[in-house]
């Protein structure tokens, strides 16, 4: 019995010397142990360091301090997971294939935190860039964050695949081959991004503008994505534009106007005398000139109120004059105003309007007796 207890345990012994892969037990155990010391001091930094960073950066004025603490509080995180992992791999004293291994390893943690890390700072770099909107939209910043953050991410992608010794140059010399294919098969795809670009950079339209492409749509922009642009037309359906049709077709961007107009014909009676219409006329002007709301002593801007031809059934008088809002409720309202004003203004002078009517002479009747 004394000797099987004595070969148990040598048995024991040699399975804990030899562990598994070459490792014996005890070092397994001392790199446990050191992964779950630095998890713990990994919640220790969170719960002080961070806490007290979030409390200074809570004490200042702007916000991409705050942003980048936010943004940046979890990549530094798995830090410590990646130091954990390196002192347990060295403890280990691993050689041949799993020290490449565990090597390759340790570079993939340390590639994918550093751009961790640069991803997640862009988003506070974002508030800076939304500072010089003035020059640049605020669309073409916005496909520029996107175009950083997927290049940070492909770059990251690439490096870890160059650890792993995967060439890169390849792959993309294949992904270029079949990208030719796709293109020609995908021309549509591309003048819609094209087409993107060109809004962009050309200032065409931003969110929110009112624009018409003649037979296309009309109506309020929501969205500018990168192959459509979501338009809400004013009964409230969404229509999804491509983009090639803004490029490739007359747009015009009512948001962008100065004034907005109004153009009218005012059908007067031919009873309507000479005075009269130069009363109507002159009063019509005053009445302009008085309000406010309506552009006029601008050489650049029109106003005109004049007689402007005989037509079958009316003497025709023109009104040409443009409102300081473009607002189309409040466009209505002054319009409304101007009307009720001609009315009362050709009232007043004892005329009338005229309406398609027909005047019909008989020279004798029929069937009537003639001398």
């Amino acid at each position: 019995m004394q000797q099987l207890m004595e070969n148990f345990i040598t048995l024991i012994q040699e399975v804990w010397a030899a562990g598994s892969f070459g490792i014996g037990m005890g070092n397994m155990l001392l790199a446990l142990a050191i992964f779950l010391f630095f998890a713990v001091l990994r919640g220790l930094f969170a719960r002080f360091v961070l806490g007290w960073l979030g409390r200074l950066t809570a004490r200042t004025k702007t916000e991409i301090d705050d942003m980048l603490r936010e943004a940046i509080e979890r990549p530094l995180k798995f830090f410590f997971v990646v130091l954990g992992v390196f002192f347990a791999k060295e403890s280990l004293a691993l050689t041949g294939l799993p020290a490449e291994l565990a090597d390759n390893v340790m570079r993939s943690l340390v590639a994918i935190a550093l751009f961790w890390a640069i991803y997640a700072a862009s988003t506070p770099a974002a508030i800076g860039l939304r500072r010089i909107e003035d020059v640049l939209s605020p669309e073409i910043v916005s496909w520029f964050l996107t175009v950083l953050r997927w290049g940070i991410i492909l770059t990251g992608l690439a490096t870890v695949l160059q650890i792993w010794g995967i060439q890169i140059a390849p792959i993309i010399a294949g992904f270029g081959l079949f990208g030719v294919a796709v293109a020609l098969g995908a021309q549509d795809l591309f003048k819609n991004l094209l087409g993107g670009l060109s809004i962009l950079i050309e200032r065409r339209f931003k969110i929110g503008d009112w624009v018409e492409v003649a037979g296309v749509v009309d109506g309020t922009i929501e969205h500018i994505g990168f192959r459509s642009t979501r338009v809400r037309q004013f009964n409230r359906v969404p229509v999804i534009v491509p983009n090639n049709m803004f490029s490739d077709h007359a747009l015009i961007n009512h948001s962008q106007m100065t004034y907005r107009r109004i153009y009218w014909t005012v059908g007067l009676e031919y009873r309507t005398s000479a005075a009269q219409l130069e009363t109507i006329r002159d009063d019509i002007m005053d009445w302009l000139d008085a309000h406010p709301g309506f552009v006029t002593g601008d050489e650049n801007v029109p106003c005109f109120v004049m007689v402007d031809k005989f037509s079958a059934s009316s003497i025709d008088m023109m009104v040409y004059c443009f409102t300081y809002t473009v607002a189309w409720e409040e466009w209505l309202k002054h319009k409304q105003e101007l009307a009720l004003a001609i009315k009362s203004i050709v009232e007043k002078a004892g005329a009338g309007f005229a309406f398609p009517s027909q005047s019909i002479y008989v020279e004798q009747l029929p069937g009537a007796n003639t001398l």
